[in-house]
């Protein structure tokens, strides 16, 4: 048997679940605690980092390739600390021209440098930033950048790479802190996905009521009221061709009153990015629909707020 089965299957039960003992340089079966192989050897380094300034300070190899870097990370860079004469500064000035030699690598430069700025200003996670780059990678290998607006293309592709993960983001928020307008990211985004055959379905209510709950500080019950709510509406085929972020906003705040942690209209629109005016009318039609109406009316809070007037 050789090491590569030794490694991926348990010769006692089959298992491929194998974890490494570093300490007593063994490889483990997690199944049945087979001692597949004891004389494993730990290709880790030699030394040990105690704190990130030991770790970086005893690495002897550069950061792993990240999709984030225009070159990803396989370039060269001569350091700007130490001068060393006229030559030196020559190889400095060529080099920092030739990392980005093309019209195709300097867009890739230029969009990744937006795309990072936008996820940051977002606090969008690590996975999202990088199906982001990938997305970007593509279009421009497509040629589809050329003529357009390339803090556009960024802002779209962070978005579809938002759609795809289940993240909870707008096109309204991502224009919001893009160095591009609403109507620009959304035409290139039809144009990305159509010529990248990207089949993306539509984001569900259900991933904006978390997030929409804490901004207005309500508590877990309104949050959970408003999962049942929608499940309910869902099932009636109610939200069918609705703003998903509209009906989240409503099925919040139908639960608010519920709950009897009271909220405003216009504090709900505001947080999910839709008018009063639209709020409103799904209220309407979803306390029609709904066996609620009786609880709700019997508030008497709604008629307060001029919903049916």
């Amino acid at each position: 048997m050789d090491n590569e089965e030794i490694e991926n299957k348990c010769p006692g039960c089959g298992s491929s679940a194998i974890v490494p003992d570093y300490v007593r340089a063994e490889l483990v079966c997690e199944e049945c605690g087979l001692v597949v192989d004891n004389d494993f050897i730990d290709l880790g380094p030699e030394w040990r980092a105690y704190d990130t300034d030991q770790q970086i300070e005893r690495s002897r190899v550069g950061a792993p390739m990240s999709v984030m870097v225009h070159d990803k990370g396989l370039g060269t860079m001569i350091d700007w600390r130490d001068n060393f004469g006229k030559n030196i500064y020559r190889l400095r000035k060529w080099q920092s021209r030739i990392r980005v030699n093309n019209g195709a690598e300097r867009s890739i430069a230029i969009g990744l440098s937006e795309l990072s700025r936008i996820a940051s200003v977002l606090a969008l996670p690590r996975i999202v930033r990088e199906t982001a780059a990938v997305l970007y990678r593509k279009t421009v290998k497509k040629n589809l950048i050329r003529g357009r607006s390339i803090e556009g293309f960024a802002s779209a592709v962070l978005y579809i790479a938002c759609r795809q993960w289940d993240i909870p983001r707008t096109i309204d928020e991502i224009a919001e802190v893009a160095r591009s307008n609403r109507k620009d990211i959304k035409r290139i985004y039809h144009l990305i996905a159509q010529k990248l055959n990207l089949r993306l379905t539509s984001t569900s209510p259900s991933n904006y009521i978390p997030r929409f709950c804490t901004v207005l500080g309500l508590n877990r019950e309104v949050q959970s009221k408003s999962m049942e709510i929608l499940k309910e509406a869902s099932e009636k085929e109610i939200t069918r061709g609705r703003s998903p972020t509209g009906v989240a906003a409503t099925t919040i705040y139908i639960a608010s009153i519920l709950c009897g942690d009271r909220i405003t209209q216009k504090e709900v629109a505001k947080v999910a990015g839709v008018t009063e005016v639209t709020l409103r009318n799904q209220y309407k039609e979803f306390a029609k629909q709904l066996p609620i109406s009786n609880l709700i009316a019997g508030e008497n809070w709604a008629l307060e707020q001029g919903c049916f007037a």
